[in-house]
């Protein structure tokens, strides 16, 4: 006789959302608008959180998180922040050809970190604001004003200034050294970057740059689960927060008879399986704990646990089953797998919320914990002490892409994604023919 394991309600996911809202509610800069990259002391801004809290904005005021005017107000300061923002050459521009500085200050808005005008990161903050444009359509001069600032924002992005006389992207540029030498290559984040560029209304790229890309992809059977391989979770679910990929297939993917979306359900279904195999031998991974992704970490540390000695890391970009994995597991990573596989997802999410009660607080789940690394004083082992902007976006979009479908059901209607798709030679499903 099966087991039925016990789910987590829809009554605490939906406080889970509402709860995780709460950081771009009150994180915001109440001068600059812009969005922190965590809860950190002394954090930067973060482009990319900045594009998350334009597209959970919508979401919020579907669910009376805020009203329709409050959602107006903040989303007008962020894109009138990056619309007339100082664009170019000089110390204190805040980005180069129609992209941004990946961490900006929180004060003055000026680069820190010495931080990499940012592709991915850009075309974060482009869906953002035409998730804004897609949602605020009313004949009013402010929600005009959305929307004509979010097609001004995605016009000046020089995607072809961006490919650096390659056919693929880069990873960005720096004042000091130029192009980033790296490549958006191999099965990653990119897909909306790709998405976004070719349907550029000003400088796109060709719809070879987009086949360019996916020649680099890697198939791989993991535990039973043939896939498009990429390692870290986040990868297969970021750019599932704006597009449904249910039903529709570039070329590779008719290829594999599959689409993103099927290909995302069995990546999530070979990070359970590698929790359960826990080939490192990790405390805690089992069948309802898993979840390796970028995340923050106890590190950099090394320590001996059981008689081996073991390295641990701070903020990366964890993955299965190829490494890096020092044993720190994000439940932001189950969350965002929620669309693809809630029947393990669930039941998942209520063991952790049974097991580690400690890892909710005022923004809802904590962004990490490494059961591994603990000691005398923390028995439970390592919790990260704070939330991460990365990790609040994708939990608010997919637990209501899972339970309605609406921000999927909006940007359907994105003509820019529809073209996008379409130039990457995608057809089928919603997508028609």
């Amino acid at each position: 006789m099966k087991v039925i394991q016990p789910s987590l309600s829809d009554e605490i996911l939906a406080k889970l959302e509402s709860d995780t809202f709460k950081f771009f509610l009150h994180e915001m800069h109440p001068t600059t608008s812009l969005m922190p990259e965590s809860t950190r002391e002394g954090a930067p801004a973060s482009i990319a959180v900045v594009g998350f809290a334009l597209t959970v904005n919508p979401i919020a005021v579907e669910r009376g998180y805020l009203s329709r005017a409050e959602a107006i107000k903040r989303t007008l300061a962020k894109l009138r922040f990056f619309y007339y923002g100082p664009n170019g050459e000089g110390p204190h521009t805040i980005g180069r050809q129609g992209f941004y500085y990946h961490f900006l200050d929180m004060e003055t808005g000026h680069r820190t970190w010495e931080s990499e005008v940012s592709t991915i990161d850009t075309a974060f903050l482009i869906a953002g604001a035409l998730t804004a444009a897609q949602y605020f359509d009313r004949d009013t001069s402010e929600e005009r004003e959305i929307r004509n600032l979010a097609q001004e924002l995605y016009r000046r992005a020089d995607w072809r200034w961006a490919q650096n006389g390659g056919l693929t992207v880069t990873h960005g540029w720096k004042p000091e050294t130029g192009f980033i030498k790296h490549r958006w290559i191999g099965y990653n984040e990119a897909l909306i970057l790709y998405i976004l560029a070719l349907a550029s209304p000003t400088f796109p790229i060709s719809p070879e740059s987009y086949r360019a890309w996916t020649r680099t992809y890697k198939w791989k059977d993991i535990y039973g689960f043939q896939h498009l391989y990429a390692g870290p979770l986040f990868i297969h679910q970021l750019s599932h927060m704006w597009i449904d990929f249910r039903g529709i297939q570039d070329e590779y993917m008719k290829s594999k008879a599959i689409d993103y979306f099927e290909n995302t359900r069995r990546a999530t279904y070979a990070q359970q399986q590698y929790a359960i195999r826990n080939p490192k031998r990790f405390k805690g991974y089992s069948e309802h704990v898993w979840g390796v992704t970028a995340s923050d970490g106890p590190g950099p540390a090394t320590r001996r646990v059981n008689g081996r000695t073991l390295r641990f890391y701070d903020y990366k970009g964890r993955g299965i089953p190829f490494g890096p994995d020092d044993g720190t597991l994000a439940p932001w990573a189950m969350i965002a797998s929620l669309p693809f596989a809630p029947e393990i997802v669930l039941p998942s999410l209520y063991n952790f919320n049974q097991q580690f009660p400690e890892m909710t607080s005022k923004y809802g789940f904590k962004c990490s914990y490494n059961p591994t690394f603990a000691d005398s004083k923390t028995e439970k082992g390592w919790i990260s002490l704070g939330y991460y902007g990365l990790d609040q976006g994708p939990i608010v979009t997919m637990i209501e892409n899972y339970r309605t479908g609406f921000l999927w059901r909006l940007m359907r209607k994105c003509p820019y994604i529809i073209e996008g798709l379409r130039r990457a030679g995608f057809d089928g499903g919603w997508l028609g023919s």
